[in-house]
C-alpha cells in the first residue's frame, strides 16, 4: 500500500503527548513541532488515526510544501501537486488558510490562489472547464510559515475533541482532548481508583472511563474521510473492527466526579448516559471541602475554578487554601492540578513535584503534580 504523509495536529505543550499515542499505534518515525506531529504511513492510518488519537485536535493530509515568497511560486507549485489522486472530479474543495512570519502575509490572496491553482491542476488531470463541488468534501488548508507554504487536507471534520456523547456541556467545559492529556500525563492506571471533585460535565471522569477500557475515542462519530472514494471503505471497516477488538468492555473501573452544583452533576450523568460509560462513573454532588476517601493510593485530577466563574480572588484563595488541607488529608494519594492562578502554589500550601505549561484554549495554565507513594505491588 502506498505511503502518505500525515499531520496529527495538537494544542501547544501536548505535541510530545499526541507524539507517544502515534508511537503507541505503531508508527515510530513521528517527528514533532510545534503545534503539530508528522509521520509517514498507508492510508489505514488516516482511519486510525482519527479513531483512537485522544489528544490530537484533528488528523490532515499533507500533500506537499514548498518554499513560497511570490504568488507566482504559490501558484506553479500548487498546481504541480497531485490533487487528482485525491479530489474526485464532483469534490468540494474550499481553502482555508494562515500566514505567519512571511512574505505572503495576505491570508485572502494566498487562499484564492492556491484554490485557483487546484482548478488549474484538476481541468488538465479531468479534463473539465468546470467544477459543480457537489460530492465530498475535501477542506484544504494552505499554511504559511517562515515563508514554507504547506499545503493539507483535513481528514477529520468536526475536531476529534468531540467524541459525540457530550450533548449537555457546563458554562467553562474542558475540552475532551485536554482532559485525555491530563489523564495521559498523570500516573493513574485502571486499576487506581480516581476522582474529581470539580468534575463539572464529567469530561475527566468520562475520558478516564474510555482510556481505563481502552474505547476509541472515535468509535462512535463519523469523519469527512469516510465519503473519499480515494480511502477504500474496507480500510474504514477493517480500522472500526479493530476498535471493538481492542475494546474492554466489562473491565471493572473507581473513578467517580464529584461536584457543589446539583444541577450540573445531573448533565454529567446524561453525558456518561450518551458516552455507555453510566456503569463506569458515579457522580454526586458535594462540596470540596467534603471529599474523603475510603480508598488508597488514588488519583485526583481536576480543572478547578480559575477566578472567571467564581469572580472574586478572595473566594478562590479560600477555594485553593480549602483543596490543600483537604487533598493533603488523603495521603497515598497523588493529585493532578490544571489551574492558571499563578499564586496557586503558595496557596495549596505545597510546592508541586512537577508542572508543566498547557494551553486551555487560550489560557496559558500549568498543570501541577503531586506524587503521592507508590501502591503496594499486587501479589501474582
Amino acid at each position: 500500500m502506498s505511503k502518505v504523509e500525515i499531520i496529527a495536529t495538537s494544542t501547544f505543550g501536548l505535541e510530545a503527548v499526541v507524539a507517544r499515542e502515534v508511537k503507541q499505534l505503531g508508527y515510530e518515525n513521528a517527528s514533532v513541532e510545534n503545534g503539530k506531529v508528522t509521520f509517514t504511513a498507508d492510508k489505514l492510518a488516516i482511519c486510525r488515526a482519527n479513531l483512537w488519537l485522544r489528544t490530537a485536535e484533528r488528523i490532515r493530509l499533507k500533500i506537499g510544501e514548498f518554499k513560497a515568497v511570490t504568488f507566482d511560486e504559490l501558484f506553479e507549485k500548487t498546481k504541480a501537486l497531485p490533487w487528482a489522486e485525491w479530489l474526485p472530479v464532483d469534490a468540494e474543495f474550499p481553502v482555508e488558510g494562515k500566514s505567519v512570519k512571511s512574505t505572503l502575509f495576505s491570508v485572502s490572496d494566498c487562499q484564492a490562489i492556491v484554490k485557483k491553482a487546484v482548478v488549474e491542476s484538476l481541468k488538465k488531470s479531468y479534463n473539465k472547464s468546470w467544477f459543480d463541488e457537489n460530492g465530498p468534501l475535501f477542506k484544504i488548508e494552505v499554511a504559511l510559515h517562515k515563508d514554507i507554504a504547506t499545503l493539507t487536507i483535513d481528514t477529520s471534520g468536526a475536531g476529534l475533541h468531540k467524541r459525540g456523547y457530550r450533548r449537555l456541556i457546563s458554562g467553562a467545559p474542558l475540552k475532551e482532548t485536554m482532559a485525555a492529556a491530563m489523564i495521559q500525563l498523570s500516573y493513574w492506571n485502571p486499576d487506581r481508583p480516581l476522582h474529581d471533585p470539580f468534575c463539572g460535565s464529567g469530561t475527566i471522569p468520562i475520558e478516564a472511563a474510555l482510556i481505563g477500557r481502552n474505547i476509541a475515542p472515535g468509535m462512535n462519530r463519523e469523519f469527512v474521510s469516510e465519503d473519499w472514494p480515494s480511502i477504500p471503505k474496507k480500510l474504514w471497516q477493517e480500522a472500526r473492527r479493530e476498535t471493538h477488538d481492542l475494546a474492554k468492555y466489562d473491565r471493572p473501573l473507581e473513578i467517580t466526579g464529584t461536584d457543589i452544583d446539583g444541577d450540573i452533576i445531573i448533565v454529567a450523568r446524561e453525558n456518561a448516559e450518551e458516552a455507555m460509560m453510566e456503569d463506569a462513573v458515579r457522580f454526586r454532588r458535594l462540596p470540596v471541602s467534603g471529599l474523603r476517601a475510603d480508598e488508597q493510593y488514588g488519583c485526583i485530577i481536576c480543572n478547578p475554578p480559575y477566578g472567571e466563574r467564581l469572580g472574586e480572588k478572595r473566594e478562590i484563595e479560600q477555594l485553593y487554601r480549602m483543596m490543600g488541607k483537604t487533598f493533603s488529608a488523603m495521603d497515598t494519594w497523588s493529585y493532578y492540578i490544571l489551574t492558571s492562578y499563578p499564586e496557586f502554589e503558595s496557596l495549596f500550601g505545597k510546592k508541586a513535584d512537577k508542572n508543566r505549561k498547557l494551553y486551555n484554549g487560550n489560557i496559558k495554565s500549568y498543570y501541577y503534580q503531586y506524587y503521592g507513594p507508590r501502591p503496594p505491588r499486587k501479589e501474582a
